[in-house]
């Protein structure tokens, strides 16, 4: 017998979460799904700057997380919109300064330069590396 679900669950009125074996092309379908949410949750005005740091944050998993597997949340707050990249990698991560000749290191400078907030919380099982950003007129935002 065939189940039907509600296309449209109540909890994604508020959050989007999957996990995913990430590889060289996943940004631009994990972009295409933050910028469906955005407009649902009537944030598109932040669609650049989310997008942008979503894509450095999934290019780490790639480029540094052996097996490439992670878990994106995507939430809709009150003050605008809270992303967080979970992989199994326990560590620290910070924004570097790259030369001008390097190749790489400017990815978390970027998602700090383009968000209104970034961290990195560690896990028992590994890290989530998470950004933040304001809605205009939400409380708090200026």
């Amino acid at each position: 017998m065939n189940h039907a679900t509600d296309l449209y669950p109540p909890v994604l009125a508020t959050s989007y979460r999957m996990g995913f074996t990430v590889g060289e092309h996943s940004a631009g379908h994990m972009r295409r799904i933050l910028r469906i949410f955005l407009t649902r949750w009537e944030l598109d005005r932040l669609s650049d700057s989310a997008t942008l740091a979503l894509t450095e944050l999934v290019a780490n998993v790639v480029r540094h997380v052996p097996g490439r597997r992670c878990s994106v949340l995507m939430l809709r707050e009150p003050y605008g919109l809270r992303v967080e990249v979970a992989d199994a990698v326990p560590g620290v991560v910070i924004a570097k300064l790259a030369g001008p000749l390097e190749e790489s290191g400017r990815g978390l400078a970027l998602v700090e330069a383009v968000t209104d907030r970034w961290g990195v919380d560690g896990t028992a099982t590994g890290k989530t590396v998470w950004f933040e950003c304001d809605a205009e007129g939400a409380p708090g935002h200026a």
